[in-house]
């Protein structure tokens, strides 16, 4: 059976028409205008090598060649019947924290970075797959909805800072809640990436995991930073003018907390990796 992909570009065909009526109009004018110049057998012999084959040589092959254009443009396809295929991919919502202790350098460049590029990673070995992105701190942001445009999703997780949110904090309630609201499809398969240092979540996530688990959401968590932690560095024009300090005037240590992740993981029937390995996250969410 042929299937013609555009086949509005067969109007183009009407050009071949046209192309052969002008040839022949020109033809005719020259053979007019030799007739006015003089004998028409005199003109032959003073110009022998002109020939009618030539120009309707150049005339054939231009007509294939703009034939061939307008086929390809077409884009015929041949098979044996029509099939309707669904679609087999996975949504996927990545969830980012986006807090100030998401700029530790204790994991290079620094958490927040190290998570866009564990994300990065993940979207190019993804394939039918939809994605979004949500960014959280105090609060959830909707940084990007559910879409298949890779690219336009990895220049929004670029623009993803610390500053996208003005409450500090790491609300993983509020965030699973948001990227709970954004699978649209019940007959997808629906998974949530969720990134964090996992500290200072605050609580009441078990109901929103309750919830994403009725909806049956799996939840992959996915750790950075260290235990034994680092300082969150104060930047002015991207230079270092100090570190963020508490209310005692002490430099502030802000580390990875683990377990809170890894409970979030296996309350939602999911798993939690270190985010230190970027192909073992990579292979770790592939196979989630």
């Amino acid at each position: 059976m042929w299937q013609f992909e555009e086949p509005k570009y067969f109007y183009l065909l009407g050009v071949i028409p046209f192309l052969v009526v002008l040839f022949l109009i020109n033809l005719y004018w020259k053979r007019k205008k030799q007739k006015q110049f003089g004998d028409l057998d005199l003109i032959k012999k003073l110009s022998p090598e002109k020939s009618i084959f030539k120009p309707v040589l150049k005339l054939v092959v231009l007509l294939l060649a703009l034939t061939g254009i307008i086929l390809a443009l077409v884009n015929p396809k041949i098979g044996t019947k029509m099939e309707t295929v669904k679609r087999q991919g996975v949504d996927i919502v990545f969830a980012v924290d986006i807090s100030k202790s998401m700029l530790a350098e204790d994991i290079a460049p620094n958490r927040l970075e190290k998570s866009k590029q564990l994300v990065s990673q993940i979207i190019n070995q993804l394939g039918s797959d939809r994605i979004g992105i949500v960014g959280y701190a105090g609060s959830a942001y909707p940084v990007l909805p559910i879409t298949t445009d890779y690219s336009v999703a990895k220049m929004y997780l670029q623009s993803m800072n610390t500053d996208m949110v003005s409450s500090q904090g790491t609300a993983l309630s509020e965030a699973i809640k948001l990227a709970t609201s954004y699978f649209d499809d019940p007959q997808t398969s629906k998974l949530i990436v969720l990134i964090s240092d996992g500290e200072d979540h605050g609580d009441g996530f078990e109901d929103a995991v309750e919830e994403a688990q009725k909806r049956r959401i799996k939840i992959l968590t996915i750790g950075v930073g260290t235990e034994k932690g680092g300082p969150i560095p104060l930047r002015n024009h991207g230079k270092i003018e100090g570190y963020k300090k508490d209310s005692k005037g002490e430099t502030v240590v802000t580390k990875l907390y683990p377990e809170t992740l890894k409970n979030i993981a296996k309350s939602a029937s999911g798993g939690y990796v270190y985010g230190g390995n970027t192909k073992e996250v990579v292979e770790f969410v592939k196979n989630g």
